[in-house]
């Protein structure tokens, strides 16, 4: 797969992103989304944080697939997921 950066202004909280593309003239619908998960929401918030981190996730729907983690900060970490589709769902019209 290829990759694009396309700059998300920063936003507090959850962000909900739904972006058209068109690559050699297929149109898809592509849906991320942005969660903020804090440290203290960890059972052991004072643990190692990609423990708190696998911690987290094992609670998220499924339906999204892990796309970025995010620079954390001292109280939180920001993760980007992406909807799991199949293909036929991906494309939209010609």
């Amino acid at each position: 797969m290829s990759y694009i950066a396309i700059p998300i202004p920063r936003g507090a909280g959850k962000q909900d992103i739904q972006i058209d593309v068109t690559v050699n003239n297929e149109k898809q619908a592509l849906h991320y989304k942005v969660e903020l998960f804090y440290w203290d929401d960890c059972k052991n918030p004072q643990g190692h944080r990609a423990d708190c981190i696998a911690e987290l996730l094992s609670k998220h729907d499924p339906n999204w697939t892990v796309y970025y983690i995010g620079a954390p900060t001292d109280d939180f970490v920001p993760i980007t997921f992406v909807e799991r589709r199949v293909k036929s769902e991906l494309t939209l019209s010609h």
